[in-house]
């Protein structure tokens, strides 16, 4: 027997130490709730949790921002909720100074009226706010300015709020505009052209020309209305059209009507309706310095607008081939609505000034200045309405998009717990286990402290 080194005792001490340490970690995973405390526990483990950490805390900011957006866009469309009410106060003012049963001192009250609406149309677009930045004055306005226009391209908007400021150049190439009768034929016209004097231009589109007999006798005097396709009149003309000892042709509207000679094989101008259209082809290339952004090529389109790489350009039978060249100003806000960067979304917000809106100068004070003003007056009510239809679609979609992040955010968050989290039944049978070993091995560790003692029964 030796007595210098008890190994039982050493190896007794080094398993309750391995017992004791396993105790406590036990104790502090339970008291903690987590299993992961320290890199040392799971470095892969933490790792991941971190990462996991980063994106739920990034997620639930950014449901706060989309939160933030809402009210945002519900102040702004509460107030152009206000604008729109003023201006159809003032079209019913415009309505009924039309009517000559008043005077122009009447006129001039209802035109005092009216300037102090439009007052308050630039109040409200000038003091809009949210945390101090103006709304509706057209800082959020997105910009373009055209610098060189070779394509004839006209009213080029910015209908993506994500294109990106910059220089652009907008290419337009193979061109042709087609101009035929399409559908009922009723007046006997042999075909239709181009305004051969180049005054007015004609969107594509569908078209309709009515000849309305003057006398109502088949006489050769007739009303000519040219309507688009909602039946709009764009222009009316009174026109002595006798084609029976030659052909006939003359300008409307931005198109060339023509009748051929009724003495030959063609038919005799007649009292009705007959159906155009406007046809363009082109090709559309957007490009951002040397990078082409996007590519649309139209054939047969009746459209007056085309949409290329997140402008939008409304064209007539001018259009031509070569590059316009541009300079786009997006002043949209943006709204950080992702975990990581350049997860964004971005709204304008037009200028709604009275001058803005093209009421600016409204003249109330004679029935034809009230007439003019009634369209006007559609036109700025469109336009409010249609801000405000954008300001809610885009409520509607940071809607979806909170829900969303919640979800992701609350998925995530189960993730992460499944690799940070302890499972309290677990680890307290682990706890159970380890401290029932600490117990055991403190007995064990005085047991084999006693044993040297039996040396003492060889010196008796």
């Amino acid at each position: 027997m030796r007595i210098n080194n008890n190994l039982m005792a050493l190896n007794t001490y080094n398993q309750m130490t391995t017992n004791n340490s396993n105790a406590s970690k036990s104790i502090e995973k339970l008291s903690s709730g987590l299993r992961i405390n320290s890199a040392a526990d799971d470095a892969a483990g933490l790792a991941i949790s971190e990462k996991m950490r980063s994106q739920i805390r990034g997620l639930d900011q950014a449901s706060r921002n989309a939160q933030d957006g809402i009210s945002m866009i519900q102040t702004a469309e509460g107030a152009l909720d206000e604008t729109e009410a003023i201006l159809q106060r003032m079209r019913e003012l415009s309505v009924q100074a039309s009517n000559d049963t008043y005077t122009a001192e009447d006129r001039e009250a209802i035109q005092d009226e009216v300037n102090q609406l439009n007052k308050e149309i630039d109040r409200i677009a000038t003091d809009t706010e949210f945390n101090n930045k103006k709304l509706l004055d057209g800082n959020l306005e997105n910009v373009v300015q055209v610098n060189t226009n070779a394509s004839k391209a006209t009213n080029i908007d910015v209908v993506d709020d994500n294109l990106e400021s910059g220089d652009y150049t907008l290419t337009v190439d193979n061109v042709t505009t087609e101009y035929k009768i399409d559908g009922t034929n009723g007046t006997g016209m042999k075909g239709v052209a181009a305004d051969t004097g180049g005054t007015k231009d004609i969107e594509p589109g569908e078209y309709e020309l009515e000849l309305i007999d003057n006398d109502g006798v088949g006489g050769d005097s007739y009303d000519v209305i040219l309507r688009d396709s909602e039946g709009n009149e764009i222009e009316r003309q009174t026109r002595d059209i006798d084609n029976s000892s030659g052909a006939v042709n003359f300008d409307i509207g931005g198109l060339n009507i023509q009748f051929g000679d009724a003495s030959g094989s063609d038919p005799a101008v007649a009292e009705g309706k007959t159906q155009l259209k406007v046809e363009t082809d082109a090709d559309f290339v957007l490009k951002k310095g040397s990078e082409t952004i996007d590519t649309v090529i139209v054939s047969d389109t009746t459209s007056d607008t085309i949409e290329v790489g997140g402008i939008e350009v409304s064209i007539d039978d001018t259009l031509a081939a070569g590059d316009t060249t541009m300079t786009i100003d997006n002043n949209a806000v943006t709204y950080q609505i992702g975990a990581n960067a350049g997860q964004t979304t971005n709204m304008s917000v037009s200028d709604m000034s009275s001058d803005a809106l093209g009421v600016g100068e409204l003249d109330l004070t004679t029935s034809e200045g009230a007439t003019a003003a009634i369209d006007l007056l559609d036109d700025a009510i469109n336009s409010v309405s249609s801000e405000r239809s954008k300001l809610g679609a885009m409520q509607n979609r940071l809607d979806h998009t909170i829900n969303n992040l919640n979800t992701s955010s609350e998925n995530l968050t189960a993730a992460e717990s499944r690799i940070r989290d302890v499972d309290m039944a677990k680890e307290m049978m682990e706890m159970t286990k380890w401290t029932t070993l600490q117990q055991s091995s403190n007995a064990m560790l005085s047991q084999a402290n006693q044993q040297p003692q039996q040396v003492l029964q060889l010196l008796r």
